[in-house]
């Protein structure tokens, strides 16, 4: 096949890329630059996507004897991903940036490129993987090794995606593999550092960055019951479950820790409330895909059993799941997923992504944009 093989600057792209040219595929590389502006260097392991990065997806190229080019993607970066951020956590919703760089930025603005210059296949550095049922439909599975598996970030993609997505990983034991299989191949960042923190935000102070970005008005801290704690210098800053930052002007009568229940942006306040009030037993979600062809429940409305996962390193737990018809503000019919946990989950916030499993197949996701507590109303 024709692959163009997607090149962060990373091992793990190195590395699937080059099983990729082994496996007889006729590869490109390329590497997205994704702002107009990037830091000259990384520190450490903080950020990706620098010039030091675009630097190591081309020794890594020269190295496999493939060709290589940068494609200029900031622009839809920055109104796909960033801007995307940014307008979410002014909604008071806390947004997953890496789920939306994979679904618009990846599988969306890159497969529609290499499909156009006939490219047959993406081929990345994720630890997932594809399998096709008895009929050749694509199926998208967590990786062998379950503690690097990024199946929940790629829960976005759709069946015609997964059709196009090849993942040389999936089936690798360990990361330390992986970088021994680079020292071997010869590839200069067989030991470079796993990237982590949002991208844009290399410094991984996200209040800050947000405070340049969205009008804070300062307002009020209410418990649960709605009487003033203490003021906030503005409700985008906090995030549910956040514990420290509160400077609470008065302790809770308990004498415990409290932590952000809600944030309420159009009445500018933030809800707080003990520990317990954050295990949610229901949630909401908009914006529903499935990764590959839905389950037969799915077109039914029916229940079915499955594992809920918000988080990207979060634990599944047990879960009932339906698909409900909802009309919008605008009368338009849309699908609605009601996910009801069997164990409560902890912290969830509107504008998270809630992810299903059945097994080590994943079935599809939604954006939450609700999360019920058994003990306290409707977080809205």
């Amino acid at each position: 096949m024709r692959v163009l093989a997607a090149m962060s600057g990373g091992v793990d792209s190195a590395v699937a890329a080059a099983r990729a040219v082994e496996a007889g595929h006729d590869v490109v590389g390329v590497h997205l630059a994704l702002s107009r502006m990037p830091g000259t260097l990384r520190t450490g392991s903080r950020g990706c996507c620098t010039i030091e990065d675009s630097r190591d997806a081309w020794r890594a190229c020269d190295v496999l004897g493939i060709p290589y080019y940068v494609w200029d993607f900031s622009e839809r970066f920055k109104e796909d991903v960033v801007q995307d951020f940014i307008d979410e956590y002014a909604a008071g919703r806390t947004p997953n940036p890496c789920m939306r760089c994979n679904e618009r930025i990846k599988f969306a603005a890159l497969l529609e490129k290499a499909i156009a210059l006939g490219f047959d296949a993406v081929c990345t550095g994720h630890y997932a993987k594809v399998i096709n049922d008895a009929d050749g439909n694509p199926e998208l599975h967590r990786a062998a090794d379950w503690a690097k598996d990024q199946s929940y970030v790629l829960g976005v993609l759709t069946h015609e995606q997964l059709k196009h997505s090849m993942f040389p990983l999936a089936d690798t034991p360990s990361k330390a593999e992986v970088r021994a299989e680079a020292e071997r191949r010869g590839l200069s960042v067989a030991n470079k550092p796993d990237s982590h923190d949002i991208c844009f935000i290399p410094d991984g102070d996200t209040a800050g960055w947000l405070a340049e970005k969205i009008e804070m008005t300062s307002g009020d801290i209410v418990d649960e019951s709605g009487s003033k704690v203490g003021e906030h210098p503005g409700a985008n800053a906090f995030t549910v479950g956040q514990r420290r930052g509160l400077k609470l002007g008065r302790p809770a009568a308990d004498g415990k820790p409290r932590f952000v229940l809600e944030i309420r942006p159009k009445e500018n306040k933030v809800v707080v409330g003990p520990e317990a009030l954050l295990a949610i037993d229901e949630i909401r979600g908009i914006k529903v895909s499935w990764a590959g062809l839905p389950i037969g429940e799915v077109g039914t409305g029916a229940d079915f059993d499955c594992y809920a996962q918000v988080r990207a390193h979060g634990d599944p737990v047990p879960a009932r799941a339906r698909v409900e018809r909802v009309a919008d503000d605008g009368g338009v019919e849309r699908d609605s997923l009601v996910v009801t946990l069997t164990e409560p989950l902890r912290g969830v916030a509107p504008g998270q992504t809630v992810v299903l499993y059945q097994g080590s197949r994943v079935l599809g996701q939604a954006t939450i944009d609700a999360a019920r507590s058994l003990q306290r109303a409707e977080l809205k």
